[in-house]
This record gives structure tokens, sequence and C-alpha cells, in this order.
């Protein structure tokens, strides 16, 4: 199970007591904000994408989308999501638990300035029904980010 491979993730250090389960779904950004009751805007999501022949995952604040041209500027390509039944075989996580702990090697990770704005922040672990909150630095840090990007309108 992912949420399990999470917190396996987070035992490195000493923080998977901080991974929340809920009685609830957690899948989208508004079932995430109204389990967490926190605004919309907070919730980390994570995005993920074919450039080339690799996956890669985009993680921002829940009230923006991707700016395709932005997109297409940073990363020389069209912006092209993974398919339903390709996120958990290529990211390690299944859709509405996709978070950037504890996924496949080779999957970078790009957070987007979005995030910036917040003090703390709400990514998912693995699972349709669970969160963490952290702030902006343990964000970076953990998510093992290839680098900060300014993709979203």
């Amino acid at each position: 199970m992912s949420i399990e491979k999470v917190k396996q993730y987070f035992k490195k250090f000493d923080m998977e007591d901080k991974v929340l389960e809920f009685d609830v779904s957690s899948a989208t950004v508004e079932l995430a904000a109204q389990a967490l009751n926190c605004e919309p805007c907070r919730i980390a999501k994570s995005l993920t994408f074919m450039l080339d022949d690799t996956p890669i995952m985009i993680v921002a604040a829940g009230d923006v989308k991707i700016d395709n041209a932005k997109y297409k500027a940073k990363f020389g390509a069209k912006a092209k999501m993974l398919k339903f039944d390709e996120v958990e075989p290529l990211i390690g996580h299944g859709v509405g638990g996709v978070c950037p702990f504890g996924i496949n090697d080779g999957v970078k990770v790009y957070l987007d300035e979005s995030l910036k704005r917040f003090k703390t922040v709400f990514p998912a672990c693995g699972s349709s029904n669970s969160a963490i909150e952290l702030n902006i630095e343990e964000m970076e840090k953990y998510s093992g980010c290839t680098e900060w990007v300014d993709i979203c309108k």
C-alpha cells in the first residue's frame, strides 16, 4: 500500500507520525480541503506528466492550473499529462494519493512557485485519505525537489 511506502520514507526523518489519515476521502483538492478544514489553495496537488520518456511531477498550490505556454517555455515540450492507468506504475502512487514522497526512482519533482505564498501546505501521502502538513523548507527537502519552477497561472 502506498501510504505504508510514504510512512517508511518519512521514518528516515523521524516524521512518520506526522502523516495524517482521514475517515473520509482526500482524493481531490476540494475533498482534501474539507478533510483538513483548510482553504483549497493550501492543498499541494501533485500533477504528473511525461517529458520525453521520463515521468515528472509538478507540485503546485490547489488553486492554480498549468500554464501551457510557461510549461513549453520551461521544458521545451507540450504538457502531456499521464493517463490514469499510467500514474501508479510510473510514479509509484495511484491517482488520489499522488505525492512526491516514496516515489519511483527516476521521477523528477518540480515545485511550483505558487506554493511559496503559504507558511505550510498539505500534500497527499500515497493514499486517497491522507496528507501531511509541511512548511515550504520541509516541502523542498522531503520532496527531493529538482528545482523550483514558475509554470502555473
